[in-house]
């Protein structure tokens, strides 16, 4: 018997959250139609990137329907199942590499088999998380769910010419594990990598010597790897970032990173993002701020009550749970539990945040 509840199309306007609606449609088995995308704006209608998503949820999933009008201000997907696989997908230039990976994150532990897919495009930039940032941070996550997973980096890309590639694999798992995130604890360390492609391996070591200058004020043991980039590897363009890591006694692990931009000199990206990380220290909480959404969905489908601690909740955050409320988790998972955050805010860094272990 079809239950009609599962069958009903849920209806949303504008472009916002259009992913996360994506990413929840397929999870709860709902189709959705989503109208009014930019449809006052000179170039209205789906970006690139946002069709670009739904061709990999094709490739995903199977028997699933995506109907599009001719402006392109209307969409309307019908999820199929998730099968998994192995296969490749080019990403293009207009977004990095981590927006699609954070789609593939809640999606790939519920698939029938595993999935291996190599994504080519972007791996670096100012907007999406970058690769180091997912490897160092969104593995560890996931993995506490009882997820195996892994991200192998073959080739960097900067944008704008992109040319990155990366091979993600995650095995399917029957249910998720539910975890306990209360207490941060203090940092103990710090890690990072600077990397340039195409360009002075001077550029690395400059950014490093900027971020240390900071963070060895607060912490001694500070150790950032330095990657520099030739040749194919190199992608199509240079470029240069950084991505630091602090972890916790308690195993947590926070994040900053920072992309070149224009003519940003590598001091300024050093100096620039050794504060982002102060800042997301201060903020507390045990999971990283641009992971709180995913941690949220996980617990949201884990089997039993996951207890967790979180940053003060952003916008966009708010707006995720807002969407998720109205795509149901899937009928196979039916479990209901409650998420219990404590949510806290305005502290400041101070000595005693920081461990001396």
């Amino acid at each position: 018997m079809v239950d009609r509840a599962s069958t009903k199309t849920l209806r949303f306007c504008g472009c916002a959250q259009f992913r996360q609606r994506i990413v929840c449609s397929t999870l709860s088995s709902r189709p959705v139609r989503i109208n009014r995308i930019r449809e006052s704006d000179e170039q209205p209608g789906l970006k690139q990137c946002e069709a670009s998503l739904l061709r990999l949820m094709d490739r995903l999933t199977n028997g699933s329907k995506i109907e599009i009008n001719e402006t392109g201000t209307s969409v309307r997907y019908v999820p199929g199942v998730l099968m998994g696989g192995s296969f490749t997908h080019d990403c293009g230039t207009e977004r990095a590499i981590g927006y699609f990976l954070e789609a593939l994150l809640p999606l790939a532990p519920f698939c029938k088999k595993r999935l291996v897919v190599r994504l080519q495009g972007i791996t670096n930039d100012d907007t999406d998380p970058s690769i180091d940032a997912m490897r160092s941070c969104a593995m560890p996550l996931i993995k506490r769910f009882g997820i195996e997973a892994n991200v192998q980096l073959k080739r960097r890309g900067a944008p704008p010419g992109g040319g990155g590639e990366i091979v993600f694999s995650c095995e399917p798992v029957r249910e998720l594990s539910p975890i306990e995130l209360v207490e941060p604890g203090l940092i103990k360390r710090v890690r990072g990598v600077a990397y340039c492609t195409k360009t002075s391996p001077q550029f690395a070591n400059r950014m490093v010597t900027s971020a240390r200058a900071l963070l060895n004020r607060l912490i001694p043991d500070v150790y950032i790897y330095t990657d520099h980039y030739t040749g194919k590897e190199a992608g199509e363009s240079p470029g240069y970032a950084l991505s630091l890591m602090a972890e916790t006694t308690e195993g947590c692990q926070i994040s900053a990173e920072c992309a070149a931009v224009g003519k940003s000199m590598p001091e300024d990206i050093g100096d620039r993002c050794s504060r982002l990380l102060c800042d997301e220290i201060a903020k507390g909480g045990c999971v990283d701020t641009p992971l709180q959404s995913l941690a949220l969905l996980l617990m949201a489908v884990s089997s039993e009550v996951s207890e967790g601690r979180p940053k003060p909740t952003c916008r966009r955050c708010r707006r995720r749970c807002r969407c998720r409320r109205r795509c149901p988790r899937r009928a196979s998972l039916t479990a209901h539990h409650w998420l219990r955050p404590h949510v806290i805010g305005g502290i400041k860094l101070t000595q005693e945040q920081i461990s001396d272990d």
